[in-house]
């Protein structure tokens, strides 16, 4: 029996250059599906749920899809993708001198030939954020370079948002978009061949910005 073809349920590149640090190259296949937060949903259960969802709207017979999602939380707040330039100065500017969480959820499911689903395997990982103090000015120039519209929290660590950072408690790999030790636990459990190891939680873990 041939291996599964692997999608990657998600546009995202991140996400797509965090899956070749495991010599993975899948079938990018963005689902469309309903994104809106449910009355009382929690942040886990939010992100949880829609990494499945977005996995099992993607995933064709013979095939394994990997789904994920992403979500800044600060205090109650569930602070997502901002809807604009002022969204986005906003948002900065409620993380700015703070703490926050990132959370990331993953779900992989495959379908068989005859069409069946499998059950969802998952996993929800969390690391914490905090930002130095940050000026108007410093925040209104990293807006006009259109880095945050399509992030979660209206940053990129990986980009220029990594000069806001102070430190981090927890995996860097989780606030760009996946827990790669996790990622490849739930592809090897649905027979996908991962060639490569994750780099080790220490290598992922970032040290006080400089």
């Amino acid at each position: 029996m041939p291996p599964p073809t692997l999608v990657l349920a998600s546009g995202s590149p991140r996400r797509l250059e965090l899956l070749a640090t495991l010599g993975l190259h899948p079938v990018v296949r963005p689902p469309n599906v309903d994104e809106a937060r449910h009355p009382d949903e929690g942040p886990g259960r939010y992100v949880t749920r829609l990494a499945a969802l977005k996995a099992g709207a993607s995933v064709e017979p013979g095939e394994v899809a990997l789904g994920a999602d992403t979500v800044v939380v600060l205090g109650h707040r569930v602070l997502g993708k901002p809807g604009g330039p002022a969204d986005a100065a906003a948002t900065l500017a409620l993380l700015s001198d703070g703490t926050h969480q990132v959370l990331t959820a993953q779900a992989v499911i495959s379908r068989a030939g005859d069409g069946d689903l499998s059950e969802p395997r998952g996993a929800l990982s969390a690391t914490k954020v905090t930002f130095r103090p940050l000026s108007r000015a410093e925040i209104d120039s990293y807006v006009a370079t259109g880095e945050p519209m399509d992030k979660a929290g209206a940053y990129a660590i990986q980009g220029g948002g990594g000069a806001f950072v102070d430190h981090i408690e927890g995996r860097r790999d989780t606030v760009i978009g996946l827990d790669l030790a996790s990622t490849r636990r739930l592809l090897r459990m649905a027979g996908v061949t991962v060639p490569c190891h994750p780099e080790s939680p220490e290598g992922l873990a970032a040290t006080p910005a400089e």
